[in-house]
């Protein structure tokens, strides 16, 4: 082969590409949307806080209105002894936002009912909180009914909220708190992002050689070059692009979240306790983990922001490009091979299957490893070629031997230089034939001509 020649085509392939308005798009829009979902919770628990609420409350019942305790979103005025009717109709001039109606003890229900009155609806915020202080009320009040000397101190006490600090041991025996989560989002994100660009990129292989093949441009570039030559140069063309694009959104994702870390604060919000809970609760974490994100000195959230901290972004980012480079390789000789073999995509259906099927069994196997990263299924998902660079990037937040890593990576290397022989023959057959549907017999075929 003539590297001259490759060159010229690289240097193609990487501007054509480079220059289009959808590369300068999606390279600037996707990091500032990735910026966004990392930060958007806590945008909207700062943004989102309402001015406080005054209501009124007439309580019937006369066990209720000692829980309503005033707190940074709501202010209760005890007004039992008005009328219900004659507040009703000067809430707009009282200064009231709502009206709280508490109904007399249920005796045989041991429950109350309760009614809210306002100009405009409440909050579901409002709404809930009213609810825990009325429930708390009710259920000290059927405690009360058992006639024992300190139920409900004895109902908490027996309660058992367990919360585990989880913490790794280096080689010099320091210790330091960890958070299982950060790694299994770490897992997705990097497990999310590597499926997405060997298959979005080994496509555009593919339908870039449909495109030349079909308009016979190829015919042109192959009169001038090798057929190998022009194959090997699409993909590392093609592959340069992708890690343009990769590194420019590592830029400016680091560079937005930086700059919105100084403005807001994420250390501060980490030590409020309540805003912690509900970026937590937004995000979607369990809720047993949130009712102990805040407690004790190992808290989640320091757990959370100790790991980040922690994390070798380094070997994560040289881990990611040489997966990506190998896996994408590999799939992308393949995707070559099979854009060379049809006249358009529509007929790339049947041959494409048994190459998306072990790139969708890798992705799935993935997200198994999220949860057991040491399992036997996980371990051979890692070293086989066709699911190393997915599966492999998802254990890789949890720690891997450092000869899992190397053996991976050399039978992915020895299986891309014999996969790539092999598509490259199919390769400079295909490209010049046309006019029928190619099946699996006849790759083979061309698989086996000098």
């Amino acid at each position: 082969m003539n590297f001259r020649n490759i060159g010229v085509i690289i240097s193609r392939e990487y501007a054509t590409r480079v220059r289009k308005k959808s590369f300068l798009a999606i390279t600037f829009i996707v990091p500032v949307l990735f910026a966004l979902l990392c930060t958007l919770p806590t945008l909207i628990i700062l943004m989102s806080k309402e001015k406080d609420k005054t209501v009124e409350v007439v309580d019937r019942s006369g066990i209720v209105m000692p829980y309503l305790t005033d707190n940074d979103a709501l202010s209760f005025i005890d007004c039992s002894a008005s009328d219900l009717d004659s507040l009703k109709k000067g809430i707009s001039s009282d200064g009231a936002d709502a009206i709280l109606y508490i109904s007399p003890v249920d005796t045989a229900a041991r429950t109350v009912s309760v009614d809210m009155f306002s100009l405009k609806p409440v909050s579901v915020d409002v709404k809930e909180s009213i609810v825990v202080m009325v429930e708390t009320a009710v259920e000290d009040y059927r405690l009360a009914a058992y006639k024992i000397d300190g139920l409900r101190q004895i109902m908490d006490d027996v309660k058992a909220d367990i919360s585990v600090a989880t913490y790794t041991v280096g080689e010099d025996g320091q210790d330091k708190i960890t958070s299982s989560e950060v790694y299994m989002f770490v897992s997705i994100a990097l497990t999310l992002v590597i499926y997405m660009f060997i298959a979005m990129f080994s496509g555009m292989v593919m339908t870039s050689v449909i495109e030349e093949k079909s308009s016979k441009v190829a015919e042109v570039l192959v009169s001038s070059v090798k057929a190998t030559e022009l194959m090997f140069g699409k993909i590392i063309g093609v592959a340069c692009v992708a890690l343009t694009q990769f590194f420019l959104w590592i830029v400016l994702a680091v560079v937005i979240v930086a700059a919105v870390n100084a403005t807001i604060g994420f250390d501060a919000i980490a030590g409020d306790p309540q805003q912690a809970m509900q970026i937590a609760q937004m995000s979607g974490m369990d809720m047993s983990m949130v009712d102990t994100m805040t407690s004790g000195s190992g808290s989640e959230m320091t757990a959370i922001i100790e790991t980040l901290k922690d994390l070798d972004y380094i070997q994560l980012i040289v881990s990611f490009v040489v997966y990506f480079l190998l896996g994408y390789l590999l799939y992308a000789s393949l995707f070559a091979a099979i854009g060379s073999a049809v006249d358009n995509e529509g007929d790339s259906t049947q041959l494409q299957l048994p190459v998306t099927v072990p790139l969708l069994l890798a992705f799935f196997i993935a997200f198994y490893a999220f949860e057991a990263p040491d399992s036997q299924l996980a371990f051979w998902g890692s070293i086989i070629p066709f699911t190393s660079p997915i599966v492999m990037l998802a254990r890789l937040p949890f720690g891997v031997p450092v000869w899992e890593l190397g053996l991976s990576i050399g039978l992915l290397l020895l299986t891309f230089v014999a996969l790539a022989y092999v598509s490259a023959r199919i390769y400079r057959v295909g490209l010049l034939v046309s006019g029928k549907k190619t099946t699996f017999s006849d790759l083979w075929k061309w698989l086996k001509q000098k």
